[in-house]
């Protein structure tokens, strides 16, 4: 039987995680990257995973957006399991539901800006025009109006971050998540992706999970978490924590 896509009501979590656990193997030792880990986000919220190199932040990141499969518990991405669908049906949930930005930007590098947000929607069967009619106007919400026909190597680097949020946005998904945004960036373009992000969330009501090492990005979030030794922890009511990233 085939399962359905389900939608949600406004009180629900837009992603959640229950008992959440990844091991992987590695000859004959056993290691347990994440243990039993729960976590939702509402929506228009936005979270902070913080904790150093190798802790585990990107193997959450990827469990939540559903490109890979935890080891025990469940993902549930508006109010429907990710372990009752098929890889096409995840793949499907993914480009409807949940935007994506990485520390580089991974753009394709042959396109220009304007392709380059246009793609998820040509990829969901938009038409050319409509698709690139929005991709001009997500270009412009993030001040890129004049850009759109520049391709990735003649943007700076904070102009290619905004291109990969505005392609993050292209299908209006429930939240995006992003690992490491302002990993590579100077202080000045990591404070106006902030803004940006802020901005659009409180426009778009769009819920964000922000995995980071920088702390003075964490504090500026609704809630903070610090994944150490494989579990999570609310930190939002404490004092900053310092991350060292290497």
């Amino acid at each position: 039987m085939t399962t359905m896509i389900s939608s949600v009501s406004a009180s629900a979590s837009v992603l959640s995680a229950k008992g959440i656990g990844k091991t992987y193997t590695q000859g004959p030792q056993v290691v347990d990257v994440l243990k039993g880990i729960d976590f939702s986000v509402g929506r228009g919220e936005r979270v902070a995973i913080i904790g150093t190199s190798g802790s585990g932040k990107s193997t959450l990141l990827n469990l939540l957006g559903g490109l890979d499969t935890p080891s025990s518990g469940e993902v549930t991405v508006l109010g429907q399991s990710l372990n009752n669908l098929s890889e096409r049906q995840r793949g499907k949930l993914r480009n409807s539901s949940i935007g994506f930005v990485y520390q580089f930007h991974h753009l394709l590098p042959e396109f220009t800006a304007l392709e380059n947000v246009a793609m998820p929607l040509l990829i969901g069967k938009v038409k050319c025009a409509e698709a690139n009619a929005k991709a001009q106007a997500l270009l412009d919400r993030v001040g890129l109006k004049t850009r759109s026909s520049h391709r990735p190597s003649e943007l700076s680097g904070g102009e290619r971050q905004r291109v990969a949020i505005a392609r993050a946005l292209a299908c209006e998904p429930e939240c995006v998540l992003m690992d490491e945004p302002t990993g590579n960036l100077d202080q000045d373009s990591a404070d106006a992706i902030h803004n940006l992000m802020k901005e659009l969330n409180s426009e778009l009501g769009t819920s964000f999970i922000v995995v980071t090492h920088d702390g003075r990005l964490a504090q500026k979030m609704d809630r903070q978490y610090l994944l150490s030794n494989g579990e999570l922890q609310d930190v939002t009511e404490k004092e900053p924590v310092q991350v060292v990233s290497a």
